[in-house]
């Protein structure tokens, strides 16, 4: 009986990894297969349902000072990174733009992180030796300074491993001029933050010694990662992260195809993201993949393919597009059932 692989990101306001990974399994077990089902994330929203763990709560100051009742999560271990109490931290849960409700709904100039450095706080209070700090989906561009300002105090990491999982690469003091705007952010006021964002870059490397401004990485969640390496956090690639954690490679090796997706495929899928990095993963182990998305930048498809489409860049890789399969609405309103029946339409008739 041939075996699927689903390994895809959370379809972003609509269904989660976890959900999606199961629906495509169902399907795959309608049309005669057997399926794993491996969600992934890229250390944005969604890394914390994906990595599990003792679910714990905290009360936190949100990104515009109002409280929080933010979850992480604790485990034993992470494989490839920690053997001892770890924590998982997600920043959206404490200083998230869905918090506000949105970019119309911030401040862009005093939205904090203060809450996320509390958030770290109370998981290193109950035992956590290393804390995975995700950084997706923030409202903030104070470059980590609310964080930095709870974590200083009284040497409160001291003993502490903090990793930092990015889902982009840029720099310092591009952050505001890269998300900020997606943040609620002027045009004026993008030229403060960023002026902002100088100041205390210059700050850190005085007061910490260290040099944040060309971190791969360090702009993400708008500086978070910059200020926690400040502090001497490690900087890494969200994906890698968690592939390391679930065990992608072996599981990719033991498919006989390879699903993956999210909400919306775009270039910035290919960047660090979880779609490219799966279909890298499946092209060195020589298997097939097969993309299920909400919707697609129709740049990145093969112009004369029908339905289903194929990628430009790799035309052996199937894209299922569920606005262009049953609406954008319908797509919207019930993910999970499309996501089931195009996997099982698709693999009914695979060879």
């Amino acid at each position: 009986m041939p075996r699927l692989l689903a390994a895809p990101d959370k379809f972003r306001g609509t269904a989660s990894a976890p959900e999606v990974a199961a629906a495509a399994a169902r399907g795959a077990q309608a049309a005669g297969w057997e399926a794993t089902t491996l969600p992934m994330a890229d250390g944005g929203e969604g890394t914390l349902d994906v990595l599990g763990g003792r679910r714990r709560r905290a009360r936190v100051s949100g990104p515009l000072g109002g409280p929080v009742e933010a979850e992480w999560r604790m485990l034993d271990g992470l494989p490839g990174l920690s053997t001892g109490p770890t924590a998982v931290v997600e920043m959206a849960r404490a200083s998230g733009l869905a918090l506000v409700g949105g970019a119309a709904g911030n401040d862009p100039m005093t939205a904090s992180t203060a809450g996320t450095g509390q958030l770290v706080a109370a998981a290193v209070a109950a035992g956590a030796r290393t804390v995975v700090v995700a950084v997706g989906g923030s409202a903030t561009t104070d470059g980590g300074w609310g964080a930095v300002e709870v974590l200083a105090r009284g040497s409160r990491l001291a003993g502490v491993e903090v990793v930092v999982a990015c889902d982009v690469d840029t720099r310092f003091t591009d952050a505001a001029a890269t998300f900020a705007p997606q943040k609620g952010a002027t045009p004026a006021q993008v030229s403060l933050l960023t002026r902002r964002l100088e100041r205390l870059a210059q700050l850190y490397e005085e007061r910490y010694g260290v040099d944040v401004r060309h971190l791969p990485g360090s702009g993400a969640a708008g500086g978070l990662a910059g200020g926690l390496a400040a502090l001497g956090a490690r900087l890494v690639p969200g994906f890698e992260l968690v592939a390391e954690a679930q065990g992608l490679a072996s599981q990719v090796g033991a498919a006989d195809l390879v699903l993956t997706g999210e909400g919306y495929l775009d270039a910035q899928s290919f960047r660090g993201k979880v779609v490219g990095g799966v279909l890298e993963r499946a092209r060195a182990a020589g298997r097939p993949a097969l993309v299920v998305v909400g919707d697609a930048d129709p740049a990145l498809l093969v112009s004369d393919q029908g339905p289903p489409g194929r990628l430009v860049s790799d035309p052996e890789v199937v894209v299922v597009r569920l606005a262009e399969a049953v609406g954008l609405d319908a797509s919207l309103a019930d993910p999970l059932r499309h996501v089931e029946q195009a996997v099982a339409r698709h693999l009914g008739g695979w060879r």
